[in-house]
C-alpha cells in the first residue's frame, strides 16, 4: 500500500514537471522568438538606404586595356611612332618626352646634317683632282674658337633640362602619398600595401593565350595587377627576395632597382585611369624575361572598391570604427531598457 502511494505521488509530479519547465522557459524565449524576425527583417528595410552608396561607390570590376596606352607600340601604329618613346601618362614622362622630342632629337639632327655637309664638301672641294697640291694649312683662329665655342652652348641647352628632369624624379613623396612596396622574386611581383590593412598581391605572367583571349598583349599579362589609385601621390618602394631586379614601365617614366636588403622609393602619380604595362629590366636569371608588371589605375573611388574586395580597409576607417562602438554599445544598453 505505501509503494503504491508513493508511485501515484512520483506519478503526479512527472505529470506536472513538463509544465512548470515551460512556465519558466517560456519567459526568456519568447522575447527571443519575437525579436527574430524583426531582426530579420531589418535589414530589409535598411537595404535601399545601404543600395544607393553601395551603388554609387561602384564594385571593382578589372579594367581592359586601351590598345596602344601604356603598351609597347609596332610599325602597325605608323613607323614614326615605334621609333619613339611610348606615349607617356606621368608629369616626369611628359617632360622626357618633350626634351627628347623638342630638343634632344632637334639637336642630333642638326649635328648629323652639318657633320655629313662638311664630309661632303670636303670630299667635292678637296680631292687629288681638284687639288694635286695638298694644302699645307696647320692653324685657323676663327674655326677653333667656332669649335669650341660652338659645343659648350650645345651642352649647356641640353644640361638645362636633363638637370631639371634629373632633380624632378628624385622628388621626395609627400607624407599622405599611398605607399605600395613591389618586392621582386624569381621570377614573378608581389605587391603590398602597408596603407590598406597589408592586402599583398602575388602577380604571375598570364599564358600567352589566355592573354590573347582577354584582349592584352602577350608576354605583358598578369593574373593580378598591381592596382593604384590615379591622380594621387604614390610611393613606390622596392625591393627584392633573391637578386637585383628592376621595376620599369617605360609609358609611366618609371624605372627603380630593386635591390635584396634595400628599400629604394620614389614618387610617381599616373595621371589618366588605364593599365600600363612595363617588365624586369635587370637581367635576374633564367626566366628573367617572364615577369612582367602590369599597373592598373583606378579612379580612388574604385581604388576603394578594389580594396574592400581584397579585405583590406582605407586609411581613416580603422580610427572611425572604435568612435562608433560607444554608439552601439549604448544602443544595446538602451534595448533592455526599453523592453522593460
Amino acid at each position: 500500500m505505501k509503494n503504491a502511494i508513493l508511485a501515484a505521488i512520483a506519478a503526479g509530479l512527472a505529470a506536472f514537471a513538463p509544465l512548470s519547465v515551460a512556465a519558466q522557459v517560456a519567459p526568456t524565449t519568447t522575447p527571443v522568438e519575437a525579436t527574430a524576425p524583426a531582426a530579420e527583417a531589418a535589414p530589409a528595410t535598411a537595404a535601399p538606404a545601404d543600395a544607393a552608396p553601395a551603388e554609387a561607390a561602384g564594385t571593382y570590376t578589372p579594367m581592359a586595356p586601351t590598345k596602344g596606352k601604356g603598351m609597347p607600340t609596332s610599325y602597325e601604329d605608323g613607323a614614326l611612332k615605334s621609333m619613339t618613346f611610348q606615349d607617356q601618362y606621368s608629369e616626369n614622362g611628359k617632360y622626357a618626352q618633350w626634351m627628347h622630342d623638342g630638343i634632344l632629337m632637334p639637336v642630333i639632327t642638326a649635328i648629323s646634317l652639318l657633320v655629313l655637309g662638311l664630309l661632303l664638301y670636303v670630299v667635292v672641294r678637296f680631292n687629288r683632282i681638284r687639288n694635286p697640291v695638298a694644302s699645307r694649312t696647320t692653324h685657323n683662329t676663327a674655326i677653333e674658337v667656332i669649335w669650341t665655342i660652338v659645343p659648350v652652348i650645345i651642352l649647356v641647352v641640353i644640361a638645362v633640362p636633363s638637370i631639371t628632369l634629373l632633380a624632378r624624379q628624385y622628388e621626395t613623396p609627400p607624407a599622405d602619398a599611398v605607399t605600395i612596396k613591389a618586392t621582386g622574386y624569381q621570377w614573378y611581383w608581389g605587391y603590398t600595401y602597408p596603407d590598406h590593412g597589408e592586402i599583398e598581391v602575388i602577380s604571375n605572367m598570364l599564358d600567352e593565350g589566355e592573354a590573347v583571349r582577354r584582349g592584352e598583349p602577350g608576354q605583358l599579362a598578369v593574373d593580378n595587377r598591381m592596382v593604384v589609385p590615379a591622380g594621387v601621390p604614390l610611393r613606390i618602394q622596392t625591393t627584392a627576395s633573391d637578386v637585383i631586379h628592376a621595376f620599369a614601365v617605360p609609358s609611366l617614366w618609371f624605372k627603380m632597382d630593386a635591390v635584396p636588403g634595400r628599400l629604394n622609393e620614389k614618387l610617381l602619380t599616373i595621371e589618366e585611369p588605364g593599365v600600363y604595362y612595363g617588365q624586369c629590366s635587370e637581367l635576374c636569371g633564367a626566366r628573367h624575361a617572364y615577369m612582367p608588371i602590369a599597373i592598373e589605375a583606378l579612379p580612388p573611388a574604385e581604388f576603394a572598391a578594389w580594396v574592400k574586395a581584397q579585405g583590406g580597409s582605407m586609411p581613416g576607417e580603422e580610427a572611425a570604427a572604435p568612435a562608433a562602438a560607444p554608439a552601439v554599445d549604448a544602443a544595446a544598453a538602451a534595448a533592455p531598457a526599453a523592453a522593460r
